[in-house]
Order: C-alpha cells, then sequence, then structure tokens
C-alpha cells in the first residue's frame, strides 16, 4: 500500500503548472517539491553562466526559490513559471557580481585578449561513442566545453547558455536578458567565435550534457529549500 504522502507526491509529479502553482499557493509541500524537481537544472545552468562557481551558482538558486515562493502571489501567469523563475535567478546572480564590485572591463578589450591567449584543440569527429573508453573521452570533452564557456565574459556567456545549451528562441533570451534582439544575435555570434577558438566545432554534439545538475545536487537543493520553508508553511522539519 503506497503511504499517503507518497501518493500525493506521486499526484504533484503528474500536474499541469497551473495546477501546481494552485497547489503551492496553498502551501503543499509536495508542489514545491515539484516544481523545483522540473525546473532545478535549467536554472542551475543560468546562474552557473553568471557566476562561475557551481556552489555559489547553488546558494543562487536556492535563494532564488525562496524569494520566488514567498512572492508566489504577485506571479500573474503573464510568462511560463520557468521565464519567471529565470528572471528572479538572473538579478539575484547579477545582484551577487555587483556586491564584489568588480572592476569591469571593456567587452572587446576583452575579446581581444581571449583570442590573443586562446587554444586550439583539435578532436577527431564522427567517432563512435558507444563503449566506455569513448565514454571517458566525451566526459572529458564536456569538462573542456564547460571551462570554455567559464572563460567567456559574462554577458556573451549568459546569451550562449540561454540560446545553445537552454535551447531559448531569440526573442525569449531578449526578453530574459532586457536586452535587443539584435545584440542577442551579436553576443551569440561572438560567444562562438571565441569558443571555436579553444574547440573544435565537431564537440557541438555535447552542448546538451553541460552543466548537469540531476540526481543527488537537485535533491540536496530541492530539500535544503524545503526545509527553509517549513517553518514558514508549518510543515515538519525533514519532512518529504
Amino acid at each position: 500500500m503506497v503511504e499517503p504522502h507518497r501518493e500525493m507526491a506521486l499526484a504533484c509529479e503528474a500536474m499541469s503548472e497551473a495546477e501546481l502553482i494552485a497547489r503551492a499557493r496553498r502551501r503543499e509541500r509536495g508542489a514545491f517539491r515539484v516544481i523545483m524537481q522540473r525546473h532545478n537544472q535549467r536554472l542551475f545552468r543560468v546562474a552557473r553562466g553568471i557566476i562561475v562557481d557551481d556552489a555559489e551558482a547553488e546558494d543562487i538558486l536556492q535563494e532564488s526559490y525562496v524569494r520566488a515562493f514567498a512572492a508566489l502571489e504577485a506571479f500573474r501567469g503573464e510568462s511560463s513559471l520557468l521565464t519567471w523563475l529565470t528572471r528572479i535567478v538572473i538579478n539575484e546572480a547579477r545582484g551577487r557580481l555587483r556586491q564584489r564590485r568588480r572592476a569591469t572591463v571593456d567587452l572587446d578589450q576583452v575579446e581581444t585578449a581571449q583570442i590573443a591567449g586562446a587554444l586550439v584543440v583539435a578532436f577527431p569527429g564522427g567517432q563512435a561513442m558507444d563503449d566506455p573508453e569513448a565514454a571517458f573521452a566525451r566526459s572529458q570533452i564536456r569538462l573542456l566545453i564547460e571551462r570554455a564557456i567559464d572563460d567567456l565574459p559574462e554577458p556573451f556567456r549568459l546569451v550562449f547558455i540561454l540560446r545553445e545549451v537552454q535551447e531559448c528562441s531569440v526573442e525569449e533570451t531578449a526578453d530574459l536578458t532586457g536586452i535587443r534582439p539584435e545584440t542577442v544575435k551579436t553576443r551569440l555570434h561572438r560567444a562562438r567565435r571565441l569558443l571555436r577558438l579553444a574547440l573544435n566545432e565537431t564537440l557541438a554534439s555535447t552542448m546538451h550534457e553541460t552543466f548537469p545538475f540531476l540526481g543527488r545536487r537537485c535533491e540536496r537543493i530541492t530539500a535544503a529549500v524545503l526545509d527553509r520553508l517549513a517553518p514558514i508553511h508549518g510543515w515538519e522539519p525533514g519532512e518529504q
């Protein structure tokens, strides 16, 4: 026999976005959990695209969820829940950058410096990736791609992740970042050019596997946010 709280969790997993939002507004823990599990990876990638640090990106994700859930009544559904959450993550991440008070550098100067120092790494293309050695090589290539993306200036990096990793449209990316569609296209073009200097174009097939945020990492962030919400909503600490 399935336990009641498990039945509720399974029911939430099958709900539409509108149903989940309605349940979350009624402070149902299972709805919060499913919302986070559906969007954790995409939102982590966005935070990671601005803050080049896994631990801080996770912290930004956690803070963004807490802020978003506290303001859930203000969500009017004019955009998707993911779009709304993405804006909150972007604002939180960029706020962290402002707090750091890092010296800003003209983008053209950064691009020139990176082009001058870029390393061109050639990889053979068209090889099968169905054996252990190939799988290991693929994981190493993914790390190289992530490092190359990390080296992009933040405005280019965020646009690249939204367009190429998240597969957002030009219009969606412009809306999320607050820039013109023409600027999105320009930044994406320059980001691709910088990456081509470091990586062979045959690595493009691994793009969708970069910055994974599944399994234990996903569960850890979800559980941490739920524990923070527990005293607010009257849930038992550690309740699943």
